[in-house]
Formats: structure tokens, sequence, C-alpha cells
């Protein structure tokens, strides 16, 4: 399976940005499957200055210069954690923020780990998603061909499905169009930017 995730992955951030809408990210925790559809992403590349590997292969940024198929999960604001989907040809610092996602299974235990929160605002956002699946600093470098999180790669959307936008909180690189959410979809962080 993994080889299949890394083959199929290993192309440009800003291509396989778009290619994770509409895929599943599949959770176990505590005896049950929290499932959910990747609904908005956002591209970096070791080319671009927003971007963690842009000043190189570090401690904190190797996950990113391995192979595809892997998770990078960083701290940020001191209280946040942000899951990314490792992409590219091993060498080469890329990766996919995984922004907001659709709760399709689970959604009670993905509500009790956000502390009773529920709707789009359950997983509407990078931060908001980690906390409902219970990822932290402990998924980073995790292969997403194997449990407890998987990755399950869907059909490819039609471009008419999916909105392109620069990206959300970042000073630079900010007319980079390498944001990607599914048109319509509630619970995409913020679809008003369009």
């Amino acid at each position: 399976m993994q080889a299949d995730l890394s083959h199929l992955l290993d192309v440009p951030a800003e291509v396989a940005a778009p290619r994770l809408l509409g895929c599943e990210l599949i959770r176990e925790f505590e005896g049950q499957e929290l499932i959910a559809k990747i609904v908005e992403t956002e591209a970096y590349d070791q080319i671009d200055e927003a971007s963690h590997s842009f000043r190189g292969n570090t401690t904190r940024t190797s996950v990113m210069f391995g192979p595809a198929g892997f998770l990078y999960v960083y701290f940020t604001y001191g209280m946040h954690y942000c899951m990314n989907v490792v992409v590219g040809v091993p060498g080469h610092g890329a990766a996919v923020l995984i922004r907001a996602i659709e709760p399709l299974a689970g959604v009670e235990i993905m509500s009790a780990n956000r502390h009773g929160l529920a709707g789009p605002i359950l997983t509407n956002g990078p931060a908001k998603l980690t906390q409902a699946l219970a990822v932290d600093r402990n998924f980073n470098g995790h292969n997403l061909a194997e449990s407890p999180l998987k990755l399950v790669l869907k059909p490819s959307l039609a471009g008419s499905e999916i909105i392109t936008t620069t990206r959300i909180g970042i000073s630079r690189a900010i007319d980079k169009p390498w944001r990607f959410y599914i048109k319509n979809n509630q619970f995409v962080s913020k679809p008003n930017l369009a």
C-alpha cells in the first residue's frame, strides 16, 4: 500500500494538493473508526518562502524531505498541531497542509475531542481537525498506509469542483495560488476568499 501512496503522491505539492481533495482519512481511536473527507488543502514546497522546508533539511523538517505518503506534524503558536501529507520525491522538501475535513463517521467522538463542538466549526481549520482526530506530534513521520491513521486515495475531483485561491495566514509568498478547496463544501475554513 505504501508503494502505491508514494507513487501517487510523488508529484509537486501544487499538483498533489488538489489531488488530495475528496480523499479520506481513517483514524482508529479508542476502538472506533473516525472517517473524514479532505475538503481543503494548501501546497508548500522548498522553493517557497512560506514553507518550513525553505531553509533546508533540519531536524524539524526532515520528514518533509523523505518519501511521499508520510505525515509531517508541527506545533504552532505554542498550542496547536497541524498535519501535512509529505509529497514529491525524496530529497525535495514538500508537503500538503490539510486545512479542513468533513466528518463522515465517528462524529460524536470527534465532537468529544473538541469539547462538544459540532457542525462546520468542528473541523474547518488545520488545528481544529487535528484535535478532532487526536493527532499530535507523536504522528510526525507516521506512514499513512498504516494504522492508526490511514490516507485512502479516491478518484480525482473534476476541476469544476475545485476552487483555487491564495493561501491563508502566511506573510511570505502570499500571492501563490496554492490553496484548494471543494466548491460549496460547508466545512471549508474560509470559502469567501475565492
